[in-house]
């Protein structure tokens, strides 16, 4: 496909991103790596699909509005969803199978695709600065002769650019992830280049009027990016709630002190273990302060960190990790994870107090 060079990119990045970041919430390698590119429609795209899949709606927003849209094999989604909950390989390889779908499956990808999402928005943001903030929309399922395409399902009518990655993962046989672009939103992100018509050789240089024609004309977009709404105005209507604490600790006696001293901060407090649905805990909430227990600091332990970061994109909330044993890898990545402390434990109700009141602003008593 020829043209859209910077899109290209862009989503070249994004999508190697979530494939690391995706990685460590599985505690598997997951390479996400973009293979080809082309345009199509939406007739053509699902008149060729075979097997069942899920399209997971990303709606953009600021300067640049519209939807694209991530289509995932549904085989690749049990696969994945069920690699996060625990599930035995021999009870995936069946799930895989019989294409066996359950709720428990469906949150657990929808976390998964929270964190492509979160990649996406890192390097969207970073290429288009306060030009484009990236919300991730429930995924649907379609199977292809079951359910029926309509105008507006799974996805409306319309030319798209079809920019496809190959899903790779020790010991699973994996298909693609497609990222379908409306080409109307893609010449947003990466406008065409426009060669200007010569001029007839009778006409003479635009007159300097036609300058103060062109400011004006740049005005009512530079007033329609100063309306739209700031990353940081997005998050705070997102983190709207009650004034709260987290704290997230599989060892019921070290999560109660750590509950003791978070409920020292006049928030309120919600406690839960590591494998709590972390997107629960915060709806309704203003989460000021995470506190995070874990054994060995693990990949999947500090995977919390990465969840906790794609729940409040825009504006996380700080992190206080703590664990038995550290390595200099586990601290440097729960650092780059969004930890602000890491804790060695046990410690002292003193220690822990110290590290709170530098977050909280209710004085510790």
């Amino acid at each position: 496909m020829d043209g859209y060079t910077t899109l290209h990119e862009m989503l070249a990045s994004a999508l190697k991103q979530a494939g690391e970041e995706s990685g460590m919430l599985l505690g598997q390698e997951l390479a996400i790596a973009l293979s080809d590119s082309l345009t199509t429609s939406k007739t053509s795209y699902f008149g060729g699909l075979e097997d069942a899949c899920f399209v997971i709606g990303v709606e953009s927003r600021e300067a640049y509005t519209g939807q694209f849209y991530l289509v995932f094999s549904l085989r690749d989604a049990i696969v994945m969803s069920s690699i996060l909950l625990g599930i035995p390989p021999a009870r995936i390889q069946e799930k895989k199978r019989l294409s066996i779908i359950e709720s428990d499956d469906i949150d657990a990808f929808a976390e998964i695709a929270n964190m492509i999402n979160g990649a996406f928005n890192t390097v969207f943001q970073g290429s288009l600065p306060n030009k484009v903030h990236l919300k991730l929309l429930s995924p649907k399922k379609f199977i292809p002769e079951v359910d029926e395409l309509s105008e507006s399902e799974p996805l409306p009518e319309g030319d798209y650019l079809m920019f496809r990655s190959k899903l790779e993962m020790p010991d699973q046989e994996l298909n693609y992830l497609d990222v379908l672009i409306p080409v109307g939103l893609g010449n947003q992100f990466d406008p065409p280049s426009e060669v200007p018509p010569e001029p007839p050789a009778e006409e003479e240089a635009p007159a300097p009027a036609e300058d103060g024609d062109a400011a004006a004309q740049a005005q009512p977009d530079e007033a329609d990016e100063g309306a739209a709404p700031s990353p940081g105005e997005e998050a705070g209507s997102a983190e709207a709630g009650i004034d709260s604490v987290v704290v997230l600790e599989d060892d019921n006696e070290e999560r109660r002190q750590m509950v003791t001293v978070a409920a020292l901060t006049g928030y309120q407090v919600v406690e839960g273990t590591l494998n709590a649905d972390i997107k629960e805990l915060f709806t309704g909430r203003n989460v000021r302060l995470v506190l995070v227990g874990s054994q060995d600091a693990s990949d999947h332990e500090l995977a919390v960190c990465i969840k906790v970061n794609a729940i409040r994109q825009n504006s996380p909330p700080p992190i206080i990790m703590s664990a038995q044993r550290w390595t200099r890898t586990a601290v440097l990545k729960a650092l780059k994870y969004g930890a602000r402390e890491i804790i060695i434990k046990p410690c002292s109700e003193e220690e822990l107090i110290a590290k709170v009141r530098r977050f909280c602003k209710p004085p510790v008593q």
